[in-house]
Parts: structure tokens; C-alpha cells; sequence
């Protein structure tokens, strides 16, 4: 990513990254969630202050497997079906997992991995099947000869399984490999080697579960997301002249029969009234629009109360941020 920044806490469409992943796994109300931190451990917690979950600090950064062993005293008492997702999986989106959970609990498999395929698969595990397409192995891309670099199947980072059988796993996962590191993917060598059954959930769309890695990538998903938000509300009645040019986060609450005009940034906590009309480049930030306004073109709107009916002018600036305000123009 090129910071200094832990990053799950880079913002993705108005959001740390680690917020959109906790929101699509909200909705499969988990008995618990846990978030294992590390580097940057305060503030990543920091921004946890509005999710049910708890944190558990992996005080070495030993690898993947081990992260997951470190939340293991916080599941001593539980026994049921857990799911280990990445934080950096901004697109993740929950009617997939619910998907996933579904195949993995008729399957009848002690563990379930996602994988997906890339064309160019450099730098992921690489998903090793049979001749009958059942999974074998994942292996790291490091520790992978020629031939396993060949496979363009690749691990998504997320599994279902029963937690004793994946902590079991665990326990005989060893650090001999190029990185010396307990690799969490270790466990579904040890699985088939059980003799247990490891079944794949193969996603079709590699951009929705693979992490944000660069700033590349980064706007990528920022463009993803916010062509989301706007077909949502676009299904709602709101009228975009220009969808890709608009963005409205997602903490925006716009009123039926609304028309954006190209180039709208609508952010923050702003609401805006019933039948508004905004202009093309206009800028609302915490505004409170009434219904009815209609705002001129490149007008910026931060912190301020714009009444019911009001009609602004062309690049108009109402700038509130010390003092929220009132503003009634016929």
C-alpha cells in the first residue's frame, strides 16, 4: 500500500476497509464476531466502537494460522461452524456468503475454502485438485513448483469449518516453508490427509473477495462500491444524469424523486428532502437539504441547513462547519 497505515484502516468509499467487511457479515448474525488485530492494534480497535465485536491481539506476527490460533481462548466454550474471512475484502458481499454457508452445510464437509480463478494468478495460493476436481491442497506461491504455479485456481482467503476440527488442524500446522510462518492454508492438507472431507465454494467474481493490496486496487474498489450505492438508490427513484460521475456515501439519506446532476459529491451524514433537484459539480457535506430545493451548479454545501423550497443560486458557498445555520433564498 505504500504507508504507514495498518490497512484495514484505509478508506474505501468514505469507510476503513475493515468496516465494510463487518457490514456484510453482520446480516448473518454470527454468535460472535472476533476481530484479530496486530500491528496498529489501538487504532484499529479504535474504530470499532459501533460494531458487536470483540478484539484479540496476535502479540507475534507469525503468519495466518497463527493469527487464527491466538483467538482460540476467546472459543474455548464454543462448539459449532466458524468462518475466518480477511479484513481487507472491501467487496465482499453477504448474499455470497450466505451462499457459501448453504453449500458448506449441505456438503457435509468438515471444511469449505472459497476460491475463485485470475488469469494472472501471481502472488496467491494456488488451490491443488485432483483429477476429479476435489481439493487437495492450497499451496503458497512461494513454496509452489512450476507446475502448481501453472493452476490459475486460487484461494479467496475464507473458510467455514468446525471450529474444533480447524484449531485441531492448527495445532500440527509447522513453520517449515519459504516464509517461515504457520500458514492458515495448511489446514486443508492436514484435512485430506484425515481423511475429511474439503469442498470448494468457487466464486465467479474474483474483484468481489480478493484483498485491496495498492492504491490501485484501492480505486477499484472505491468505484465498485459507489456504483453499488448508485444503482441502489437509482432502484429507490432517484434520477442520475451521469452515474459514474456522482458519488454519494453511504451514510446518505436522499428523498424519493430526486435528480443528481453529473459530477454531485454527496457525503457525510447530509440528508437530503423529497423532489430536490442538484445541479451539476455541486458539493454537500452534513447538509440538511428540505424538499423541494433546487441547487445551482458548483455550489458547496457543508454543515447548513438549507430550508424547504429554497432555490440557490450558481456557485453558491454555505459553509456552517462552526455553527450549524439556516439559509432561505425564494
Amino acid at each position: 500500500m505504500k504507508s504507514s497505515r495498518a490497512k484495514v484502516l484505509h478508506e474505501v468509499f468514505y469507510r476503513p476497509m475493515l468496516h465494510h467487511v463487518l457490514d456484510s457479515v453482520a446480516p448473518l448474525n454470527p454468535d460472535t464476531t472476533i476481530v484479530i488485530v496486530g500491528h496498529q492494534k489501538e487504532a484499529v480497535t479504535a474504530i470499532l466502537d459501533d460494531y458487536k465485536v470483540t478484539c484479540c491481539e496476535q502479540r507475534e506476527q507469525n503468519g495466518t494460522g497463527h493469527a487464527v490460533l491466538s483467538a482460540r481462548s476467546l472459543l474455548a466454550d464454543f462448539q459449532g461452524t466458524l468462518m475466518i474471512i480477511n479484513g481487507d475484502a472491501p467487496l465482499l458481499l453477504t448474499e455470497h456468503l450466505e451462499q457459501m454457508i448453504e453449500a458448506h452445510s449441505s456438503s457435509g464437509a468438515a471444511l469449505t475454502i472459497m476460491t475463485t480463478t485470475l488469469d494472472d494468478p501471481t502472488n496467491y495460493g494456488r488451490v491443488i485438485s485432483d483429477s476429479f476436481g476435489a481439493v487437495r491442497a492450497v499451496v503458497e506461491e512461494k513454496d509452489a513448483d512450476d507446475r502448481q504455479r501453472a493452476v490459475k485456481e486460487i484461494n479467496a482467503g475464507i473458510y467455514i469449518g468446525d471450529a474444533e476440527i480447524i484449531f485441531g488442524a492448527l495445532d500440527r500446522v509447522t513453520t517449515d516453508n519459504a516464509q517461515g510462518e504457520m500458514y492458515l492454508t495448511d489446514i486443508v492438507s492436514i484435512g485430506v490427509g484425515d481423511g475429511q472431507m474439503v469442498n470448494k465454494f468457487e466464486h465467479p467474481y474474483p474483484n468481489h473477495v480478493l484483498g485491496v493490496n495498492s492504491k490501485v486496487e484501492m480505486a477499484r474498489a472505491q468505484r465498485e462500491l459507489s456504483g453499488r450505492r448508485n444503482c441502489e438508490l437509482m432502484a429507490r427513484g432517484v434520477t442520475m444524469y451521469d452515474p459514474p460521475t456522482i458519488s454519494v456515501g453511504p451514510d446518505v439519506a436522499i428523498g424519493a424523486g430526486c435528480r443528481l446532476g453529473a459530477a454531485v459529491t454527496i457525503v457525510g451524514r447530509s440528508r437530503i428532502g423529497d423532489n430536490c433537484t442538484i445541479e451539476p459539480g455541486v458539493y454537500l457535506e452534513d447538509a440538511e437539504i428540505g424538499n423541494n430545493v433546487k441547487i445551482g451548479a458548483n455550489s458547496v454545501v457543508i454543515n447548513y441547513r438549507v430550508e424547504m423550497a429554497t432555490r440557490l443560486a450558481p456557485l453558491t458557498l454555505l459553509d456552517g462547519s462552526a455553527d450549524k445555520k439556516n439559509h432561505s433564498q425564494e
